[in-house]
């Protein structure tokens, strides 16, 4: 499939051929509900702990007899009924980490490529025109593009002018096209990807015109 490609300033320059394996296929929503739920799972710390009867400071003697009181029967002052006393069924650090199939993950992102792709919230840009860290012209690039609300721009490596130039810009992200995932895509409304970006992302997640390329290398 062929998608635009625009420059800094908004105009349309040229088209480029894509993968449809990467940008060009119908995106399975459960995959990619399921690869949500794992980025979020795997966000999560998991420290939350709380003491047992045996853990909290404290003597472990028998308070009072058994019998002959008149009273309750009691044992230590750690006991879960007492005041600073150890908690029954509380929480313990584990973790929440979650796995999925190389596969899935794969699918999950070009799904989600794609869709972005299909409903025309993603962007192709030749190059950003950013050497510098500047907010202004940055800034600048994703108004003259269109985009209104959160932005997650995606280039080719770590680009250290580019993050700094968006570090100061609401709801915009920036991130290489080797990391890509399924949580800071589903965050942003729209997408913007460089031409290296995209060829990247075609590499790395692969298709047809990653594997001519594998080929070519092997060959050579």
């Amino acid at each position: 499939m062929k998608l635009s490609v625009h420059d800094a300033a908004g105009k349309e320059v040229e088209t480029i051929d894509v993968d449809d394996a990467v940008f060009g296929i119908v995106p399975h929503v459960p995959v990619v509900h399921q690869a949500l739920l794992a980025t979020m799972a795997n966000k999560r710390v998991g420290s939350a702990t709380t003491k047992t009867r045996g853990q909290v400071h404290g003597s472990t003697r028998k308070i009072r007899r058994q019998k002959g009181n008149g009273t309750s029967r009691q044992g230590s002052i750690g006991a879960p009924q007492h005041r600073h006393g150890g908690v029954v069924f509380g929480p313990h650090a584990r973790s929440y980490a979650k796995d999925l199939p190389r596969k899935m993950r794969r699918l999950a992102i070009r799904s989600l490529l794609s869709a972005k792709a299909a409903d025309g919230s993603l962007r192709i840009v030749k190059d950003l025109g950013v050497t510098t860290p500047n907010t202004k012209a940055m800034s600048g690039v994703l108004k003259a593009l269109g985009f209104e609300r959160s932005v997650l721009v995606v280039t080719a490596a770590s680009d250290s002018a580019v993050r700094s130039s968006v570090s100061n810009l609401l709801k915009v992200n920036v991130i290489p096209a080797a990391y890509l995932n399924v949580g800071d895509m589903l965050a942003a409304q729209g997408l913007l990807m460089t031409v290296d970006a995209v060829r990247g992302a075609e590499a790395m997640w692969g298709g047809e015109r990653a594997a001519k390329k594998r080929a070519v290398k092997v060959e050579a």
